[in-house]
């Protein structure tokens, strides 16, 4: 019989680590897989190690001489000649920058993500698990010649390739990560087997800057590309009326075999990069419904990887926990445990919540929720308008 639910994990994803003061920060993981040990959410037979995605498997999506300077620079070697030709330099690979600084065994550390994401594809495809959580993927920004945005290979960009290859199967892919999945959307902006779904706060204010209603898809793929930008501050109640009104008609007319979510949780109030006012609670009812789409429209094959998250003390470990548990189809925790807290109280800049769901009014009200609201539902009005899936 195959496992229900299965999580792709070890420590060796903490080596995807860019420097002390990076905010993206692998302690979140740790984090989050010690408040799943101790709020009795894991079991043996849950856990899988990830294997790292070979050569091939990551030229599926990624250009050959981009790998090669990923290889070259976690070595401490010299940067190799752009393909286009001029000067060898890191930036004309987008590394060594601010955002994606080099760092030791880089290719190795990003290939056992990678991996991990595309392990999670094939456990569900061969029927070996319904839904898989891969905890350290959802590197979105990733393209096929640069690095980007945190993120060096596209783990969910290479395990979509595998999937297109191996089984032509469709793929709807669904990306809650406050900044924009535009390295996917790019990846696949052709391909009408690819649904590419994100609702991220707007490019306006925030990076990367894209994701418009307007980026719809090309050739074959127009429509097939749905992005629904946030206004700033955003809170659940807005934001779960817009996936509520646009997830179940997309998947449903879109009729995908596989669901693939992306479940960045840097859209919360209190994440210090973005400018969302989401609560835990957004976080506990996106998988519920990701979870329920998935047994209406692909007999529950669901992927679900991490994101974004830089609120590591108070948020990522509580929202990451809420989805393993309702993917694994495990109560939902209430209370924090105490043995957690005790571990990790000391080190936190703040004071750790005791609770998993925020409390109502936790955070100041936002003066102009109505007008927010309501440029939200016109944003989505017309970014359905653009798909064939709407009528």
């Amino acid at each position: 019989m195959k496992d229900r639910a299965v999580i792709v994990y070890s420590p060796e994803v903490l080596r995807y680590r860019f420097g002390p003061e990076h905010p993206f920060d692998p302690l979140r993981l740790r984090m989050t897989w010690d408040l799943m040990q101790e709020s009795g959410l894991l079991r043996p037979e849950h856990v899988r190690a990830p294997q790292s995605a070979t050569e091939e498997e990551l030229a599926l999506v990624h250009d050959r001489h981009y790998i090669e300077a990923v290889k070259r620079a976690g070595q401490g070697d010299e940067p190799p000649v752009p393909p286009g030709g001029g000067e060898p330099s890191w930036e004309s690979f987008g590394l060594g920058t601010e955002d994606t600084p080099i760092f030791p065994d880089m290719h190795e550390a990003s290939s056992l993500i990678a991996g991990g994401t595309l392990m999670a594809a094939r456990l569900v495809m061969e029927g070996k698990a319904e839904h898989v959580f891969s905890l350290a993927g959802g590197l979105h920004h990733a393209q096929r010649h640069m690095a980007s945005g945190f993120c060096v290979y596209n783990d969910i960009g290479v395990a979509i390739a595998w999937l297109r290859k191996e089984f032509d199967a469709r793929v709807a892919y669904i990306d809650t990560d406050a900044h924009h999945g535009d390295g996917v959307q790019w990846l696949f902006y052709d391909d009408p087997g690819v649904l590419t779904i994100s609702f991220h706060e707007t490019g306006k204010y925030l990076y990367p800057g894209t994701g418009d209603i307007h980026e719809r898809g090309t050739g074959a793929g127009y429509g097939y590309s749905v992005n629904v930008p946030l206004e700033p501050f955003t809170e659940d109640d807005s934001w779960l009326e817009l996936l509520h009104q646009a997830l179940p008609i997309l998947i449903s007319r879109f009729e995908p075999d596989i669901i693939i979510s992306q479940n960045g949780c840097d859209g919360h109030h209190l994440d210090p990069l973005t400018h969302l006012s989401a609560t835990t609670r957004l976080y506990r009812e996106i998988p519920k419904l990701v979870h329920q789409l998935a047994h209406e429209a692909c007999n529950g094959r669901w992927v679900a990887v991490g994101g974004g998250g830089y609120e590591i003390w108070r948020v990522v470990p509580r929202a990451w926990t809420l989805l393993w548990a309702e993917l694994s189809h495990q109560p939902i925790p209430e209370v924090i445990p105490d043995r957690w807290l005790e571990r990790w109280s000391p080190y936190s800049p703040d004071l750790l919540p005791d609770r998993f769901i925020d409390a109502p009014g936790a955070f100041p009200p936002i003066p102009r929720r109505v007008e927010i609201e309501n440029r939200n539902r016109i944003t989505l009005r017309r970014a359905l308008m653009g798909t064939p899936f709407y009528t």
